[in-house]
């Protein structure tokens, strides 16, 4: 660090020193200095106890214990010139302990600290002001695992670095200050510095854990639907076998939304569609040249009078022109995941898919004939 001289326009050095050459110790000097201004640590932060020692069945003491403004504990470990080995297992420790503080031992915790250190106070209005609440019964303190923890030193052992990175991945909140004291003449200064995660660090890793979380939450969405949908075709399936629909015989359950049964014409199968909103049966023609899908849609279609009347009710016919496939389905709106409509879907599903395929199965083997002698070049020739 330098000093700038704006009359010679020159730097001068100020020389990095040791806490301990200069005779200062943790408790008595760098804990003391966090207590009273300990938005020196990046963000408001309101301290209700020094020395915490309110751990049952042991007789360890936390440095300082803070709120933070969204009502989270923040544990501070304060280390002069060497964090040494075992800094974040004391602090991990300590936020075990803290996480079952609750509400009111929290206010008692502070207001033991107003009466010993500040002259006195009233914790509950002293934290409602701090966070902005206007009643104390409207606060949530120290919320589920969101325990915080904060370490400062002059110096970061490899081992704590390492650690506190690997437990930033796993969401849990550390971060690291490093202190240093300087000196020029007679006056001192102190340095405060987040190195773990750096500010940009930080802002990525909120991007990053923002995007795994959306990823773990869609992963944990697509496997719930598998699961009901695995379940709801094995129901479907069993209830089918039973009944006058032999074309799902020999057809397995599947994690998909659609079940697919051949036709007796290569690619236009029977297909049954179970979707968070409807359930559909459908005649889809999906062969490979686009060509001969329209050839074979527009000449069902052809016949649409006479399949709508054996099928009992009208059809949608979708050519689909700016797609290669086309489909002629009948669909009804069910809350498919509402696992007590199943029966009744797998009901309608079953009558008219014995419908669709009575109505189609003659149509489209004559369809299919005309097809094989057909010749398409840029358009089909009938």
């Amino acid at each position: 660090m330098f000093k700038i001289d704006t009359e010679s326009n020159r730097i001068s050095r100020i020389e990095t020193k040791r806490f301990i050459d200069l005779g200062f110790r943790e408790r008595d000097h760098l804990q003391e200095w966090l207590a009273n201004q300990p938005d020196a640590l990046g963000e408001e932060l309101l301290i209700i106890q020094k020395e915490f020692d309110g751990f049952d069945d042991t007789r360890e003491r936390l440095d300082l214990l803070a709120l933070d403004k969204d009502g989270n504990l923040v544990i501070i470990e304060n280390k002069l010139d060497d964090t040494g080995r075992d800094v974040m297992w004391q602090a991990l420790k300590y936020a075990s302990y803290c996480s079952n503080l609750t509400k009111s031992q929290i206010v008692e915790i502070y207001q033991i600290y107003l009466n010993r250190y500040c002259d006195g106070g009233d914790a509950k209005s002293l934290l409602c002001e701090f966070l902005d609440a206007p009643d104390l019964s409207e606060v949530v303190l120290n919320s589920g695992i969101n325990q915080r923890l904060m370490l400062v030193a002059a110096n970061f052992r490899k081992e704590v670095t390492s650690t506190a990175l690997w437990l930033l991945n796993h969401d849990i909140q550390v971060q690291c200050f490093k202190v240093t004291p300087y000196a020029m003449a007679q006056d001192l200064f102190l340095n405060v510095e987040q190195i773990i995660p750096t500010p940009e660090a930080k802002e990525l890793m909120i991007g990053m854990n923002a995007k795994e979380a959306e990823e773990k939450n869609t992963e944990a969405e697509l496997k719930n639907r598998h699961r009901i949908r695995m379940a709801f075709w094995e129901q479907a399936l069993e209830a089918m076998k039973s009944s006058q629909c032999d074309l799902f015989n020999n057809i397995n359950p599947s994690k998909d939304h659609w079940l697919s049964a051949g036709s007796g014409v290569r690619s236009c199968p029977f297909t049954l569609i179970f979707g968070v909103k409807e359930v559909r049966v459908q005649l889809e023609m999906t062969r490979t040249g686009s060509l001969e899908n329209k050839f074979l849609f527009d000449r069902l279609y052809e016949k649409k009078h006479e399949i709508e009347s054996s099928f009992g009710s009208p059809l949608e016919w979708l050519r689909l022109d700016d797609k290669k496939a086309s489909r002629i389905q009948k669909r009804k709106e069910f809350d498919g995941y509402n696992r007590e409509q199943w029966q009744e879907m797998i009901c309608w599903l079953t009558e008219h898919m014995i419908l669709l395929e009575n109505a189609f199965r003659s149509p489209l083997l004559k369809v299919n004939e005309k097809l094989k002698i057909t010749t398409f070049n840029n358009e089909v020739q009938a």
